[in-house]
């Protein structure tokens, strides 16, 4: 096997690694530190559960607003200038939604904030894969691993500061500070040269590439009538991943300091549930998938989701609903990965469309989700609201047969 007769990487690819390690791990907490503070923003700014879904709707409204203009930008400045430019103007935007005294300032800046995260996403992974070209084997999983370590950092950062009383804007200027430091640091450990330059390849990466257009090849033989009708099951799979993750980072604290009556720092347990117990679903992911196969681990995941955020919401208790959430995060851990993966080897599409096209259109489950969910809260309490979690588990159950069946030896 060629795992065996793996060379070492070069010093420079395991410094460049480590550097966009922290990237991803700062971009995590960042907007982190800012989500266990809504409930008081909210209470601060005196607005209602529908104004307040829209307020946070401008986040990912600002992200599909700039997403385009990443590449542009890579190609003009490189993928990792773009990535701790990004990051600086993350953060400033970040520390003036703590401060805005109005709503339409708040979401001014969350659309903002938003902007500058898609960019340093997308710049992030360009890089992430500069340096796994250089490895000759898949290392972008364990980045998105580092993210969401950075997350629950950044939502415990947050709730240690409201536990010690900070101000918001002492909380999030410091966080700021600190982490745009890290990544400014990083910088100078990232590959240097132009993104579309050439790039060393491993054998085992090159062996991957032409494996996929056989497979590709065999697939566009079946014909390319069911390419629509799968990628859009493919796009509503990672959409219900985007959602489920959504609805923690935006309702789960206000969940547990409203209805469940929470302390402010122990509403932030939801959050930092979810998304640690996606972290974990990330860790072991690839080896669930290379055994069981994407299907099933998606079906399962959506199963996991429904029934444990579903009796959750049926009989509300502090545990519960903080297991609840740790749940959905655990099921909905390897959903857009897994789309992405499928829809990158659709037949009868150009390279990259269909995972373009998925990640695209995946954003709308941020933008439509604190919107809807805040006008049913409105209308029938958020317990309500919360519902589209286990529904999320249920269309994942019912659309995850456009998955490979069997671990794909690519």
């Amino acid at each position: 096997m060629t795992v065996d007769t793996e060379t070492r990487p070069l010093p420079a690819a395991r410094h460049a690694r480590a550097a966009v390690a922290v990237l991803f791990f700062t971009n995590g907490a960042l907007f982190a530190n800012l989500l266990p503070r809504y409930p008081q923003i909210k209470e601060d700014l005196a607005i209602g559960n529908g104004a307040y879904g829209l307020a946070v709707a401008a986040f990912p409204a600002g992200a599909i607003t700039a997403g385009l203009a990443a590449g542009l930008l890579i190609r003009r400045m490189g993928s990792a200038r773009v990535a701790v430019l990004g990051t600086l103007l993350t953060g400033a935007g970040i520390l003036a939604a703590g401060l805005a005294p109005s709503v339409a300032l708040f979401a001014t800046a969350l659309f903002l904030a938003g902007a500058m995260d898609a960019l340093t996403d997308v710049a992030q992974n360009a890089h992430g894969l500069r340096v796994q070209r250089l490895y000759g084997r898949s290392i972008l999983n364990s980045f998105h691993a580092v993210w969401s370590i950075g997350a629950v950092t950044g939502g415990l950062m947050a709730a240690g500061a409201m536990s010690l009383g900070l101000s918001l804007g002492v909380h999030l200027a410091a966080s700021a500070a600190v982490l745009v430091a890290a990544a400014v640091a990083a910088l100078r450990f990232c590959l240097p040269g132009p993104d579309n330059g050439p790039e060393e390849t491993g054998p085992e990466e090159t062996g991957q590439k032409e494996t996929g257009r056989e497979r590709l090849t065999a697939e566009g033989a079946r014909g390319t009538s069911r390419v629509g009708v799968v990628l859009a099951a493919l796009v509503l799979i990672a959409t219900a991943g985007a959602l489920v993750e959504d609805s923690g980072n935006s309702w789960a604290a206000l969940y547990l300091s409203d209805d469940l009556h929470a302390s402010a720092a122990l509403a932030a347990s939801g959050f930092i549930a979810l998304v640690g117990a996606q972290f974990i679903g990330r860790l072991i992911g690839d080896r669930l998938v290379d055994r069981f196969g994407q299907r099933a681990v998606a079906r399962a995941g959506g199963l996991i989701t429904a029934v444990g955020m579903g009796l959750a919401l049926a009989v509300p208790t502090l545990p519960g609903t903080i297991l609840g959430f740790a749940l959905a995060g655990f099921g909905v851990a390897t959903l857009v990965p897994a789309a992405m993966h499928e829809a990158d080897g659709l037949p009868g599409l150009k390279p990259g469309s269909g995972l373009t096209i998925v990640s695209w259109l995946m954003r709308l489950g941020f933008l439509l989700s604190p919107p809807v969910v805040g006008q049913v809260a409105d209308a029938a309490g958020l317990r309500t609201g919360l519902l589209v979690i286990p529904a999320a588990g249920v269309l994942v159950v019912l659309l995850a047969g456009v998955l490979q069946a069997r671990p794909r030896r690519d």
